[in-house]
């Protein structure tokens, strides 16, 4: 009776089975039938059907963006750049995308809100990091954003910027633009009360950017400022006086 239920049900396991089998006045354990199973596999009475791949997520190609090697590391500002963006919603119906940006090394940030998270924002978004980081951008790393494809892609390697793309399901390799979203959201989304216009609140948002990378100590950094850590640390990158009026 297990043989016939089974192969009736081919993807039942015991705790079913069982259920069936004592419809029918039999008494038996759900322990039992497993053994039963298991002997029938032995002996090679009962064949499981083969398990087939019929679906799954089609992922677009990349013409450009690639996994990060696992040889790569950051040694410098500008290494490796972590890119994201967050849903903010400061009031019922009000929603804004922010366009995260972090270094890994010297924990400098660009942020920016718009009201759609687009390939070609995106692309804008680069234009806008690359002219308010003190470095030059070597390789990013996004997710799988649909952002992140088309025009931001080509972008990229129109600039000569290496792209490297998150394999899917892993947030944790991006922890540190993770942890900015945290930050700008308890510094600045938390405590802003100011207009609430895309132009005003990008004023401020930029405003926000140039006192935590020039003024907010860091603890990571020594309790240094970005900026500081750039200057002290990595004098080369960035043109005398460069920090200082950023």
């Amino acid at each position: 009776m297990v043989l016939k239920l089974r192969e009736e049900y081919p993807r039942w396991g015991k705790d079913k089975l069982v259920v069936l089998l004592r419809r029918r006045g039999q008494q038996v354990s759900a322990s039992m039938v497993g053994r039963i199973l298991a002997r029938l596999k032995a002996r090679g009475v009962l064949k499981e059907p083969l398990r087939r791949r019929l679906c799954s997520r089609r992922r677009r190609p990349r013409p450009y963006a690639v996994r990060k090697p696992r040889d790569y590391r950051a040694h410098q500002p500008g290494d490796l750049v972590q890119v994201d963006t967050l849903d903010v919603r400061p009031l019922p119906g009000v929603v804004y995308k922010q366009f995260t940006a972090r270094d890994v090394v010297s924990r400098w940030d660009v942020v920016e809100a718009h009201t759609r998270a687009t390939a070609r924002t995106a692309a804008g978004f680069l234009e806008a990091l690359q002219r308010r980081t003190p470095f030059v951008v070597r390789a990013i790393q996004v997710d799988g954003g649909s952002e992140f494809y088309a025009d931001f892609e080509t972008e990229c390697q129109r600039r000569g910027i290496r792209l490297f793309q998150l394999p899917p399901r892993s947030p944790k390799l991006n922890g540190a633009v993770e942890r900015a979203h945290r930050t700008h959201l308890e510094e600045f989304w938390e405590c802003y009360d100011g207009e609430l216009a895309l132009g005003p609140l990008g004023q401020a948002l930029l405003a926000h950017e140039m006192v935590y990378n020039t003024v907010r100590p860091h603890q990571a950094l020594g309790w240094k400022t970005p900026a500081e850590y750039i200057s002290q640390c990595h004098p080369d990158l960035a043109p005398s006086g460069q920090l200082s009026h950023m």
